[in-house]
């Protein structure tokens, strides 16, 4: 069940961007768009054939991902960004180059159980 009622823009964001695949699912799109479903997956390590449907499915119903039908034999699927996948994406952005600069000692941290 979706949720109608958030506290504060932050709790609305991370209610459709949330879980550990959806941000890898939008970086993908965003830099290998259009994507085929097997594509995809090849590119968000670790995600299984059933989560990544969920997950497609879920960010198609809150309208950041279009899914894109070609009735030909055999059938072909390409999903793409909608712009309101741009914008989230692009407000990920920052999130991101936190990670890239303090990737080193998230890793240390998570080796050792302690701070560096």
């Amino acid at each position: 069940m979706k949720r109608i009622s958030y506290s504060c823009g932050l709790d609305a964001a991370m209610d459709v961007v949330g879980g550990k695949w959806k941000a890898l699912i939008l970086w993908a799109l965003d830099t290998y768009s259009p994507c085929r479903f097997g594509q995809l997956k090849r590119l968000v390590e670790g995600v299984s054939e059933k989560m990544l449907i969920q997950q497609l499915r879920e960010m198609e119903s809150d309208g950041l991902v279009h899914r894109e039908v070609y009735h030909q034999v055999p059938p072909r699927v390409e999903y793409t960004l909608t712009p309101l996948g741009e914008s989230l994406n692009k407000a990920l952005e920052p999130l991101s180059e936190w990670g890239y600069e303090n990737m080193e000692h998230i890793v240390a941290v998570r080796i050792t159980g302690r701070q560096a």
